[in-house]
C-alpha cells in the first residue's frame, strides 16, 4: 500500500458535505487525516520568493495500492462530485 494525498482545488461551488466522504474513507480503513488549508506565505534564503499556490483549498490523505485505486476513492468526494478539481499525489515512502 501507497500513501496518496488528493489535494483539493477550489474550483467546485461551496457549501460542501464533506461527513459522508470522510465516514466512507474511514470505514474503508484508507483516511490517514486531511483538512482545510488557510493562507500562507512562501520563503525563500535569498532573492524573492513565488507566491504562494491559491487554488488548493484543503487536502485528504488516504492508502491505496496504487493511483488507479487512490482514483476509485473519489466516488462520493464533495469537490470532485460538484465538478471541481482534485489532483493526486503519491506521497514517497521512507
Amino acid at each position: 500500500m501507497a500513501d496518496y494525498i488528493l489535494l483539493m482545488h477550489e474550483d467546485a461551488p461551496g457549501g460542501l458535505d464533506w461527513d459522508p466522504y470522510l465516514s466512507k474513507l474511514r470505514e474503508a480503513g484508507v483516511f490517514q487525516g486531511g483538512s482545510a488549508i488557510g493562507e500562507g506565505a512562501c520563503f525563500r534564503k535569498a532573492g524573492a520568493a513565488p507566491e504562494p499556490t491559491a487554488h488548493i483549498g484543503g487536502f485528504v490523505r488516504v492508502t491505496a495500492v496504487d493511483l488507479e485505486a487512490a482514483r476509485r476513492l473519489l466516488a462520493g468526494n464533495p469537490v470532485f462530485e460538484a465538478g471541481g478539481t482534485v489532483e493526486i499525489r503519491e506521497l514517497p515512502s521512507g
